[in-house]
């Protein structure tokens, strides 16, 4: 039949539609800390049923913590929750490409999957400038 879809077709667009909720509410959270003086980038991570693990925007000047980024406030609240630092089959939305200390600790997390909003020409380390999360040297690739 024209124009039907199919059950497939549903169920990639209802997966496509729950990635852009993830990265839009990662955008909030930029935002968010942006206005906090912060860097703006923010960070949802989500276990692989869809069930939401940790969410973060960046931190690193309200904590003077140098690793204080997005993606590690991630990790530590998902790991803090879930009593294991390996979080096998998430997926980590992020408004900017990851550093190389933050894809650093996802490979240690074994994050399965890394979506960002964007790349980051001077130090993105998920294959603008460095490519980390799939390194042959590595016991993990994302």
């Amino acid at each position: 039949m024209v124009g039907s879809r199919t059950r497939f077709e549903d169920t990639k667009a209802q997966s496509l539609m729950l990635e852009i909720e993830y990265m839009q509410q990662a955008l909030v959270l930029a935002r968010a800390a942006g206005d906090q003086g912060e860097v703006p980038v923010g960070a949802v991570l989500v276990a692989e049923d869809g069930a939401l693990l940790a969410e973060s925007g960046n931190a690193s000047i309200a904590t003077n913590d140098p690793t204080g980024h997005a993606e590690i406030c991630v990790l530590r609240a998902a790991g803090r929750n879930l009593g294991n630092y390996r979080l096998p089959g998430s997926t980590l939305y992020v408004t900017l490409e990851p550093c190389p200390m933050c894809a650093g600790a996802l490979v240690h997390a074994r994050i399965a999957r890394i979506v960002f909003g964007a790349a980051d020409p001077r130090a993105g380390a998920c294959g603008s400038v460095f490519d980390l999360v799939r390194s042959a040297e590595l016991n993990h690739k994302i």
